[in-house]
């Protein structure tokens, strides 16, 4: 797990708040086709550029795009209301998001329009990308490498990251809103996205008709510290519950001893594969490392459909056949890299939360399957990224009167379900809704795309209807390669 592995994670005071100005230019919007997969259908939708100021406090210095799209509502007279998406991340999109989770949508656009903004350095708009070293695990290198490599994307960014945080890019949100005429509009934020999603509530709520929050973020919360122990306990879970279907215990046993045999053969003596790219077709030679192992299950983790999978592939390792797990390690660090600005998610990271790391109890750490690597390698990236400003109320905890929908996983490995409670409380109205067996995201699960769209209707939070939520279940294991028992 290196640099490009440091996913969805979430100062300088320098003012009660940044100006929001003047809007710079007219948005205008014409026929545009979205897309996040050439697998998947292209979304219509019409497109435009707004030209706002790369240093909110300079309008007549450097401007910068923000790319816009908007999905027309299936009515003819939509509601005056539309829903706006934040992406997560750090680092993603909202329009390479919107295609991949689109069905959960449709109830909310048969009277709503969908507006996408890629955030400042993402996307269409400014991007912070870098080239990142294939071979370079950042997380294990000496300080002159990270130092060296950090620098080298530094160099490759076109404008200064340090603008790139979530204050400002709330004041662009509030921008594109006043461009478009929509007096209010109701704010969807995925993970990274509920930090951004409640902070423009913060700052505008006369303009934040309501609130869904899926895989929250408290706003007080620096995330880094607790992502290894929330990771460790949702892959516990995911044993635990394999121990105690009949299936799954009689198939692999002690799949928590095995995975722990399995980090320790790959530390003692790495494993060179020749695998064959599932999304390519090429073959090539990897070397599967612990570190690579430990970001693969991670990441299956945040699915119970991956997750229904981690058995099988512990089990086919242990018995040595890496190739399964590796090939599904490779791919989804490759789908990431593809996904995620990595200027930008150093940007909002160096900003807004390793500078509030506390004391860190590396004990406790390091008995965790991830241990101190991520906040280590988080530590020596921001030594030498330029830190941008961030609003004085940015990290206190906020009280709202917006109408609040929060999401939350049941074993969620980054946002778990006492965060979704944290953040609640900040909402004078509000339904935190946890659906069992589930890891990170909602919005697309079972019954949760009707619930969202019956909250945006009658904004009557208190009163909600979750009992189909409880009928949901995650998917059964993998007992073979050819899928669950039957």
């Amino acid at each position: 797990m290196d640099l490009r592995t440091l996913l969805p994670l979430a100062a300088l005071g320098l003012g009660a708040g940044l100006p929001a100005g003047p809007v710079a230019a007219e948005l205008t919007l014409t026929p545009c086709r979205l897309t996040a997969n050439p697998a998947l259908p292209s979304v219509a939708a019409a497109c435009g550029q707004l030209s706002v100021p790369l240093d909110p406090n300079d309008a007549d210095g450097p401007h910068i795009e923000l790319f816009v799209a908007r999905v027309a509502a299936l009515s003819a007279e939509p509601n005056p209301d539309p829903v706006t998406l934040l992406a997560g991340g750090p680092g993603q999109a909202a329009t390479d998001l919107y295609p991949l989770v689109r069905s959960a949508f449709e109830r909310v656009r048969r009277d709503r329009d969908i507006i996408l903004v890629d955030q400042r350095g993402t996307g269409r708009s400014q991007p912070l990308t870098c080239t990142m070293p294939e071979d370079q695990d950042l997380e294990i290198a000496d300080a002159e490498t990270v130092e060296r490599v950090t620098r080298q994307c530094l160099a490759e960014l076109p404008v200064d990251p340090r603008w790139f945080t979530t204050s400002i890019a709330v004041t662009d949100l509030d921008r594109v809103r006043r461009a478009l005429n929509i007096e209010q509009w109701n704010v969807y934020g995925a993970s990274y996205g509920t930090r951004v999603a409640q902070h423009f509530a913060r700052q505008y709520p006369q303009h934040t008709r309501a609130v869904i929050l899926d895989g929250v973020v408290p706003t007080s919360v620096s995330l880094g510290p607790q992502i290894a122990h929330h990771a460790e306990a949702a892959l516990q879970a995911i044993f635990a519950r394999c121990g105690e279907n009949a299936g799954c215990n009689d198939t692999y046993g002690d799949v928590n001893a095995k995975f722990t045999s399995l980090v320790r053969r790959l530390e003692e003596s790495p494993v060179t594969l020749n695998l064959r790219s599932p999304l390519s077709g090429e073959v090539n030679e990897e070397i599967f490392t612990e570190l690579a192992l430990k970001a693969a299950v991670r990441l299956l983790t945040y699915s119970p459909d991956t997750a229904a999978l981690l058995p099988l592939f512990i089990q086919q390792a242990y018995d040595g056949d890496w190739n399964p797990l590796a090939a599904q390690a490779f791919m989804v660090v490759q789908q990431l890299e593809d996904a995620i600005a990595y200027g930008m998610h150093n940007s909002v990271v160096c900003a807004e939360d390793v500078p509030f790391f506390t004391e860190l109890d590396r004990q406790a750490l390091e008995r965790t399957y991830l241990g101190t690597s991520q906040v280590d390698a988080l530590q020596a990236i921001c030594e030498y990224w330029p830190r941008g400003p961030i609003d004085d109320n940015f990290k206190t905890p906020m009280q709202s009167t917006v109408p609040a929908l929060l999401l939350s996983g049941e074993f969620d490995p980054i946002t778990p379900p006492t965060y979704g409670s944290q953040a609640a409380a900040a909402f004078a109205r509000h339904k935190h809704v946890v659906v069992p067996g589930q890891g990170h995201g909602m919005a697309t699960i079972g019954c949760v795309p009707r619930l969202m769209s019956e909250f945006l209707d009658e904004l009557t939070p208190e009163t909600l209807d979750i009992d189909c939520v409880r009928r949901q279940q995650p998917a059964p294991f993998f007992l073979s390669p050819q899928g669950p028992a039957p």
